[in-house]
């Protein structure tokens, strides 16, 4: 069975837990904590990043950028149109899988460096290490909270003008955003009922079932808030 090393929390591994769970790969888990460094996991991924997968074969691929490349070739090759599977993480025109990308990297790029990273280590890193966690800097959780309103109206926006983020189907694109908005989700950051159109968005990619395993995830010490596994959010 191939293995994926992932931190729960991890956007970019939550996207590639969904795209595996879309195109019907089982895989075994190791968690991983980002933060610690530890040579082990730097000698899998020099780069230190989540996630990686180490296939069954022996191969590792490492990032998610690597791993939805390949995941989206594996299902078009081998389990296109095959029922009770969504068409590939990619599809389209040459068009429509450039802005398929360019939406992966605006949200594993952008709104990575601009709210999810900044955000988990505020308000979750400091509580799991080993030293005494520190309060959040309400400057910086200011800052976060507004950089959250702007990429809220730009997925609201993509919500209200198209069938998916990135189109008519669902693609990798939604998984990306959905993985980042699953985590600030968690910690309660996220003002649904002024998007109402990302909402009904949101909630359409969190009755599927590849979100139920990230919906069951919990932290240790960090308890989710209310609405993070609710479907009728």
């Amino acid at each position: 069975m191939h293995t994926l090393t992932q931190f729960r929390l991890c956007p970019k591994s939550r996207s590639i837990r969904l795209a595996l769970a879309e195109v019907g790969i089982n895989v075994a888990m190791v968690d991983e904590r980002p933060w610690e460094w530890r040579d082990e996991f730097l000698a899998l991924n020099p780069a230190g990043e989540l996630p990686v997968l180490e296939l069954e074969n022996g191969k590792t691929l490492c990032g998610a950028y690597a791993i939805s490349e390949y995941l989206a070739e594996w299902a078009q090759s081998d389990q296109k149109e095959k029922p009770g599977h969504p068409v590939p993480l990619f599809h389209g025109s040459i068009e429509h899988r450039a802005e398929q990308r360019r939406l992966v990297d605006w949200f594993h790029g952008k709104l990575d460096r601009e709210v999810t990273q900044e955000l988990l280590v505020e308000r979750v890193y400091g509580h799991l290490l080993a030293n005494a966690p520190q309060a959040p800097d309400p400057d910086t959780l200011r800052a976060i909270r507004t950089n959250i309103r702007h990429h809220m109206a730009y997925v609201n926006h993509l919500a209200h003008s198209r069938s998916w983020l990135a189109g008519d189907a669902m693609s990798f694109a939604d998984m990306a955003a959905a993985a980042h908005l699953s985590c600030i989700d968690y910690i309660g950051e996220i003002p649904w009922d002024a998007f109402p159109s990302a909402k009904s968005w949101y909630a359409r990619l969190k009755s599927r079932p590849s979100f139920r395993a990230l919906l069951a995830d919990r932290m240790p010490g960090i308890a989710p808030a209310p609405v993070y596994a609710d479907l009728d959010f």
